[in-house]
């Protein structure tokens, strides 16, 4: 009897791990710039619902985390902050894992429209003033796992 419940701890415990373990991949992104590499834990949302969501109503973000909107096509995009309560930097990227622009400390509660300037396929947010601390710019390379180098529009 004691086996057999050590046997299932250990599957509950393995069970329980696992959507970590599923999640650990896709979780992580690192931004190459002239400085160096910088990793960030990133959600990420590609769905119209979460992409819509985003970060809204949440109060704080840790300065290596963000969130990454898959639009899973080259395009146009723009985003607001009606209902987001911290500031971010947006960082538009292109299909093929390059930055195109930095929109920088976009402002809580704000409706102003913040466009791509130019077609992107994610956009990742972190918090405001990071993107400047770190020293990126656009032409930095970010590695994801859903971004796949050498990507091109078709």
């Amino acid at each position: 009897m004691q086996s057999l419940l050590k046997a299932l701890q250990g599957a509950l415990l393995l069970l329980a791990l696992m959507p970590l373990a599923a999640c650990a991949d896709d979780s992580r992104l690192v931004i190459q710039s002239a400085n160096g590499d910088h990793t960030f834990s990133v959600e990420v949302v590609d769905t119209n619902e979460t992409r819509a969501k985003g970060l809204m109503f949440r109060t704080d973000l840790g300065p290596d985390s963000g969130m990454l909107f898959d639009f899973k096509e080259s395009r146009e995009v723009s985003f607001w902050m009606q209902n987001t309560l911290i500031y971010l930097d947006m960082i538009f990227i292109t299909q093929e894992g390059l930055i195109a622009n930095i929109h920088a400390n976009a402002v809580p509660h704000d409706t102003t429209s913040i466009p791509s300037d130019g077609p992107v396929m994610f956009v990742l947010e972190i918090p405001g003033g990071r993107a400047a601390e770190l020293g990126l710019k656009p032409g930095d390379r970010v590695v994801h796992d859903r971004i796949k180098v050498g990507a091109t529009a078709g």
